[in-house]
């Protein structure tokens, strides 16, 4: 499990490697597989759970928001 340090590492260095020669495409790909090392770790499990409650509080505080301007103006 030590080495999915270096893994995720070399995945950040070969993405920044890519971004500075312009491949967005190699970019991605190393972002990527630094994302997905990084959530298999056990720091990382964490994350998508982060993500999820994290959108499910921006979609509970602006639906009212939305709706309540769509009812207001109807009704009057």
């Amino acid at each position: 499990m030590h080495a999915v340090g270096v893994l995720i590492f070399v995945a950040i260095l070969g993405a920044f490697i890519c971004a500075k020669v312009r491949s967005a495409g190699g970019a991605i790909a190393f972002s990527l597989l630094a994302l997905v090392l990084f959530i298999a770790t056990p720091v990382g499990q964490g994350l998508p759970d982060a993500i999820s409650s994290f959108l499910t509080a921006i979609d509970n505080a602006s639906t009212p928001a939305l709706n309540g301007g769509q009812e207001a103006s109807v009704g009057r």
